[in-house]
């Protein structure tokens, strides 16, 4: 158990992040980590095996947390009408159901950026593909395992692959959005994306990262890639 105090907007960023969580799995649990900077960064394992995160500003009792998604957006959500109710509590620690090691803050480089648009029209094509071929238990593993795009860098020999699972993860998790930063349909014209939005690929030896402006995803680097994006 911890006591998160968060500003009013840190709030209801993290219960939407917990509630874009319980979509993909409904006992997703979070880890909130007290990083360096003196900000709280905060986890999930998504639904497609991969890692995401976003940072709030506030303090933590503790340096390490792990609580249930459903419990933490309802006590969040609780205290939207109080302005002064800025102390939540996690409820009951749940540190032994968090699987895996975090990635650490340090020793990644800038590959690329990729256009949001570009990440979004194949999020939708992925989507569609999984319609037509998906299951009850969710979209083909071949499908998710696709390397959809290969960014590489003009500094160095440096290629990266992108899987079509830090795709959906991305836009699953919100974090990419519409130039008014409202939340992207599936229906919403993909010029509603500023054309000027980009997702920023970052990458060590063991995780491929994308960087977009509310949030980050990463996934464990793992084959070689299709498509080239300089």
């Amino acid at each position: 158990m911890a006591e998160l105090t968060l500003s009013a907007r840190d709030r209801i960023d993290l219960a939407a992040f917990a509630g874009r969580a319980l979509r993909a799995d409904d006992v997703a649990v979070i880890r909130i980590k007290r990083r360096p900077d003196g900000l709280l960064g905060v986890w999930v394992n998504t639904g497609f095996d991969v890692l995401a995160s976003r940072v709030v500003s506030g303090s933590m009792s503790g340096d390490d947390v792990v609580c249930g998604a459903s419990e933490l957006r309802t006590v969040l959500r609780a205290t939207y009408d109080d302005p002064a109710a800025a102390t939540v509590d996690t409820g009951f620690a749940l540190d032994s159901a968090w699987r895996g090691a975090l990635p650490s803050a340090a020793g990644f480089t800038h590959v690329d950026d990729v256009p949001a648009r570009v990440l979004v029209q194949l999020s939708r094509t992925g989507a569609e593909v999984a319609r037509t071929q998906g299951s009850g238990h969710g979209p083909p593993t071949g499908l998710l395992d696709q390397q959809v795009l290969n960014v590489s860098s003009e500094s160095s020999d440096q290629v990266v692959g992108v899987s079509m699972r830090s795709v959906f993860a991305l836009t699953a998790m919100g974090f990419v959005r519409q130039a008014d930063n409202r939340d992207i349909s599936e229906t919403s014209p993909i010029d509603d994306i500023d054309d000027a939005e980009m997702v920023r690929v970052r990458a060590t030896a063991v995780w491929a990262r994308l960087d977009a402006r509310f949030g980050s995803v990463y996934q464990r680097r793992t084959m070689p890639l299709g498509l080239s994006v300089n």
